[in-house]
């Protein structure tokens, strides 16, 4: 599990049948209506998003030290499905109380648009018995000792999101040559929606902190979550004069050192944010 670094760290150390309901079609149009700051012109995913909080812009690549972004991206996908209302946790019940005992259930199976998310969708209706928030970040990323369950890994997730990126503008496509072998990188062409994404992190630590994470707008505790889990968040704090990323590091520890199942009880709407993290902790 990776934890919060500090500024002496190295940097580098099918369509369903039915009518999609006006819920579904709610939840898709308020994806970014909590956040007044978010782009009108770009819509991105909280993958995306993770993505490129974690993409050096001139390299085109994230760390190569960096072994929690392939799980964080599928932590994200979770979390998409369920604010865009396709999944959410099961209820709870006597015998399962914990979020990390509650199964994942799908609500609809209506395409999103996206093809990782609507992938994702196929594969959770497609399973015979219903699996854990923990499982399916197994699951989607690979890591399961069933090779029968091998089948619901999501493969290229970086390069497909990459290529997303690369179609709404925001990213370019290069080959560089590492001695060895060439990669394709992907540089940022447009920097104006991560610095958005920098700023509005940044600010939710600082000028706009509540202290409470009940009263963030549901999309910004999830990018933290995921950025925190994802080891990116390094990278959001980096340009901060010291004594305000002290502050924004230290708040960020607070907000994610609560407990989850606690918070859970009281979150409406945000559960698998809460689950994704516990997850993440136990991990």
């Amino acid at each position: 599990m990776t934890t919060l670094t500090h500024r002496g760290r190295r940097a580098e150390a099918g369509r369903s049948l039915n009518k999609k309901p006006s819920s579904e079609e709610d939840a898709d149009r308020r994806l970014n209506d909590d956040d007044p700051d978010d782009s009108k012109d770009v819509r991105l995913t909280l993958m995306e998003e993770v993505l490129l909080l974690g993409l050096k812009d001139k390299e085109g690549y994230t760390s190569f030290w960096n072994d929690c972004i392939s799980s964080g991206l599928r932590g994200g996908i979770l979390i998409e499905l369920a604010l865009r209302g396709r999944i959410r946790l099961e209820p709870l019940s006597i015998r399962k109380k914990r979020l990390l005992e509650r199964k994942v259930v799908l609500t609809s199976d209506v395409p999103t648009g996206d093809v990782l998310l609507d992938e994702t969708l196929r594969h959770i209706k497609a399973t015979e018995s219903s699996e854990t928030v923990q499982t399916w970040i197994e699951l989607l990323t690979g890591e399961t000792w069933n090779p029968f369950k091998l089948q619901y890994q999501l493969r290229n997730v970086r390069e497909r999101i990459a290529k997303a990126l690369v179609e709404k503008g925001i990213l370019t496509t290069e080959k560089q040559n590492f001695l060895l072998f060439d990669m394709t990188t992907h540089p940022i062409s447009n920097t104006t929606e991560k610095q958005r994404l920098v700023k509005k992190l940044q600010e939710s630590m600082l000028e706009r902190w509540v202290n409470d994470p009940h009263r963030m707008d549901r999309r910004t505790l999830a990018l933290l979550v995921l950025a925190h889990s994802s080891d990116v968040l390094e990278n959001v704090f980096a340009s901060l004069a010291d004594d305000k990323y002290d502050v924004a590091m230290n708040r960020t520890k607070d907000l994610l050192d609560m407990d989850p199942e606690v918070e859970a009880t009281k979150a409406r709407g945000a559960e698998m944010i809460w689950a994704v993290l516990a997850a993440f902790n136990k991990s």
